[in-house]
């Protein structure tokens, strides 16, 4: 587990000042662990890659999105923190050991946490924070407080979280329970492109919106990449 430099932070809360667009943090929870070797982590690594370019091109995503990326394949390890996409690397995955993703999303929560303060400090406004989860497995750790943590910001209307599921083995039931409202969905497939194609659009209508506006969901763009 990592948190980002003293540098990083310093750079960070400078961006806050001189950039007052309203905020979205994203934080992209991301199974790493072995049994995502071979063709689904060299898909991953396109969609991620996809992603991060779309978001970088798009004006007003780019001032709007902030995205931090947890990986949890033997260890949980945050990639990098959240500030200006632009001077973010693209990260290359690479797959190792179980499954820890209760301690990821704990972590992805302290993060989102650590961040909202962050930007209350700076007086900038933020939309409400998503957390994206993609396993295609079972967790190896105990994950009934990150659970339960991302329940009650979900019934706070605190957080909004999509739970993926990726091949025949993702342990969907248990995805389910950091959802509460919304249900888990499966990866056809590979589609992690067609998948973070469909994030980038939706968080660059969300970053034209205000905070509060109802923005809906492509619910046909989804049908491409989710089994419904």
């Amino acid at each position: 587990m990592s948190y980002h430099s003293q540098e990083e932070f310093t750079l960070s809360q400078i961006e806050l000042y001189e950039n007052p667009s309203t905020r979205l943090p994203i934080c992209l929870v991301l199974d790493t662990s072995y049994s995502m070797n071979g063709e689904p982590i060299k898909e991953l690594n396109k969609g991620v890659k996809l992603f991060m370019e779309s978001i970088r091109k798009d004006d007003m995503a780019s001032a709007s999105a902030e995205i931090s990326m947890v990986t949890f394949g033997g260890e949980v390890k945050q990639l990098f923190d959240f500030g200006s996409i632009h001077r973010q690397t693209i990260p290359h995955l690479s797959v190792n050991g179980l499954t820890p993703m209760g301690e990821a999303v704990n972590l992805a929560v302290d993060l989102l946490e650590r961040r909202k303060n962050m930007y209350s400090q700076s007086g900038v406004s933020y939309f409400q924070p998503w957390i994206v989860i993609m396993t295609d497995g079972a967790p190896t750790d105990d994950i009934s407080l990150a659970s339960r943590r991302t329940s009650d910001l979900v019934n706070n209307r605190k957080l909004t979280i999509f739970p993926l599921g990726i091949g025949p083995n993702a342990d969907m039931e248990t995805l389910k329970m950091f959802s509460p409202n919304r249900p888990p969905l499966k990866i056809k497939g590979l589609n992690f492109v067609e998948f973070f194609e469909w994030l980038s659009s939706s968080v660059s209508a969300i970053s034209a919106s205000t905070p509060g506006e109802k923005v809906n969901l492509d619910v046909d763009a989804i049908q491409k990449w989710a089994v419904l």
